[in-house]
């Protein structure tokens, strides 16, 4: 890994007073104190909003019997929304200046964004990638617009790389085109190697020179996302469990449900940010494999909250599928971000073979939950509920956990 450049020079002037345009430079990889900018925040808040609509639409189709195709679709533009956030991202980490130009180009990529959103529904029901593939192309440009602004800033292999981002970007978005011309079946066979292409680009383009992400701020930056995904799912099943109650009075039938998936949150929650990742962030390496899995982890916290809604909506009688099929949409994506997170997270900070089963245990239990009918949602959140409890204890009666401090605790 390179050496950390040196922190910008402050702008001259007046104190106080900023230069509204600034040389777009490298920000320094030790700098004290760097946490996330209102602009970062709204960024994020407004990439929920897509989010939520992707959420809606899988919902739709797992009710209506069409899991498989609603999943692809679902994989396909939760990836446009993940990658863009996430290029964005580790770009702000390194070179964040937040002068005018800065601030403008990211508000363009926030437009992007909620143009993407507006095609979810086209995407999901008509198979029509125009619109998705438009918000995407805005969002896209901007960030090639950051990389050729940094380039001009740097240079040697520092503009180097920001050149092979730039290019690759760019080069990766007419790619993307084939979504729009290529016939229906070869679609998703184009979307895998897009993907693909486009987790090239960073390794590739920082072969030469480490940009200078700064590992408190990225795992705020991942945290951050991560409560508002969690937040957007709790809001999603508070209003289907609210419309089942106002318009077929089913409270008995739901409160079960209600109940499970608030404990599957909370657990998720706590599961999550019960370590200091951002200790583990020390390399390219581990860092860009912690980067891209958290697609799963995203991905499947906000299929919890459509898996929710699907199974209220079986509850009352509005969705075309089994109460097994509505069990399964809450407990798989429930198994799966416990795996991952324990894949990405855990597994790093805990302490013998024990601690290290707790939560591929409680993965294993939650899909046989499954298979308990209208109480399968219930006893999934318990069992999540124990496996928080089960990691508590095993932290508070190992020595070297309480030698250690937080780092050893597990959820």
């Amino acid at each position: 890994m390179t050496s950390s450049p040196a922190p910008p020079p402050v702008p001259s002037g007046a104190p106080g007073i900023r230069q509204p345009l600034r040389r777009l430079r490298a920000r320094g990889r030790d700098e004290a104190h760097r946490t996330a900018s209102p602009l970062e925040l709204f960024f994020d808040l407004c990439f929920v909003v897509a989010v939520a609509q992707a959420g809606i639409e899988l919902v739709h189709s797992v009710a209506e019997g069409h899991a498989g195709q609603g999943i692809l679709n679902y994989a396909m533009v939760f990836f446009a929304l993940w990658w863009a956030w996430m290029n964005f991202t580790w770009f702000a980490s390194a070179y964040d200046n937040d002068d005018v130009l800065y601030r403008v180009v990211t508000l363009v990529q926030i437009a992007g964004v909620l143009v993407l959103a507006a095609g979810v529904s086209r995407a999901f029901e008509e198979h029509d990638y125009l619109v998705v593939w438009l918000g995407y192309a805005i969002m896209r440009v901007a960030m090639a617009a950051q990389w050729l602004r940094a380039a001009r800033a740097a240079e040697g292999p520092e503009r180097t790389t920001a050149l092979r981002y730039a290019g690759g970007v760019l080069a990766c978005q007419v790619g993307w085109l084939g979504l729009l011309f290529l016939p229906e079946g070869a679609r998703p066979w184009w979307f895998l190697v897009m993907a693909l292409l486009e987790m090239c680009v960073p390794p590739f383009a920082e072969r030469g020179h480490t940009t200078s992400w700064h590992p408190r701020h990225i795992a705020e930056r991942y945290g951050l996302f991560t409560i508002i995904v969690l937040g957007e799912t709790i809001a999603a099943a508070t209003v289907a469990v609210k419309s089942g109650i106002d318009e077929n009075d089913a409270l008995g039938e739901l409160l079960p449900i209600a109940a499970g998936g608030l404990l599957i949150i909370f657990a998720a929650w706590w599961i999550y940010f019960v370590v200091p990742i951002h200790g583990h962030l020390r390399s390219n390496r581990q860092a860009f494999l912690w980067g891209y899995g958290h697609y799963v982890v995203l991905a499947s916290a906000a299929a919890i909250g459509a898996g929710l809604e699907v199974a209220v909506e079986e509850t009352v009688g509005k969705a075309h599928i089994s109460t097994l099929a509505a069990s399964a949409a809450v407990t798989l994506p429930t198994a799966l971000y416990l795996l991952t997170v324990w894949a990405l997270h855990s597994r790093h900070f805990k302490r013998g073979i024990t601690q290290q089963l707790v939560l591929p245990t409680t993965a294993l239990l939650v899909i046989c939950c499954t298979f308990l009918g209208h109480w399968a949602v219930f006893a999934a959140g318990v069992v999540c509920a124990l496996s928080v409890v089960a990691g508590e204890t095993l932290a508070a009666t190992r020595p070297a956990a309480r030698q250690s401090g937080p780092a050893t605790r597990t959820g």
